[in-house]
């Protein structure tokens, strides 16, 4: 009996490893691929690569760039005084969206899990910490998501930073609950972060 070929199977194995791909989608993409022209898939793979290489992780924040250090820690006319800790890389994405924020920011990398064996060590709090001491920073703002695991990392960097100068506020709970910043819209963000409050330990 006739099938897909092995060749266009691996592939929708390897793309339904990609965030938002089910096998369905995997399959639907790889035979879309095979059938395009050799240039059109040439073009495709030469960008992703491409991509892959040259996208840098910040030194000082931990966001994605192409330079060293990224355009938003090099941009003297932002508030270097305000620092908007956030979970991931594609968070600073959708807080700039907003238009709402002018300071920096720093990648925490995670979120405090133990279920998935993820620590306050395995976090990028220690950068932060570092950070404090060699950059005027006054305030922190907090903007993680509203989940279990987003709460108990909030708690923990306020209790943690409560022994240093630095107020530590975090963004409203204007977002859906249980989910991360991907999942808000520019509005809702903005009122978010404009209703930020301070953290008690």
């Amino acid at each position: 009996m006739g099938g897909i070929p092995e060749p266009v199977s691996s592939l929708a194995a390897a793309l339904s490893r990609l965030p938002g791909i089910g096998p369905r989608s995997a399959e639907r993409l790889a035979l879309f691929l095979v059938q395009s022209k050799p240039e059109t898939v040439a073009h495709l793979a030469e960008s992703m690569v491409r991509a892959r290489k040259e996208t840098l992780e910040c030194t000082n924040c931990g966001a994605l760039t192409k330079s060293i250090p990224c355009p938003i820690c090099d941009d003297h006319q932002r508030d270097g005084s305000v620092i908007c800790l956030v979970e991931r890389p594609l968070d600073i994405f959708s807080v700039e969206k907003s238009g709402s924020f002018k300071g920096k920011y720093h990648v925490l990398g995670g979120k405090i899990s133990p279920l998935n064996g993820i620590s306050a060590e395995d976090l990028n709090i220690t950068a932060l910490e570092n950070r404090l001491t060699r950059e005027p920073i006054r305030e922190i703002i907090l903007a993680l998501g509203t989940d279990v695991e987003g709460d108990a990392t909030s708690f923990y960097l306020a209790k943690r930073l409560a022994t240093t100068q630095v107020k530590v506020t975090r963004i409203a709970h204007g977002l859906p609950a249980g989910s991360g910043l991907d999942f808000a819209d520019e509005v809702t963000l903005s009122h978010a972060l404009q209703g930020r409050r301070e953290l008690s330990t």
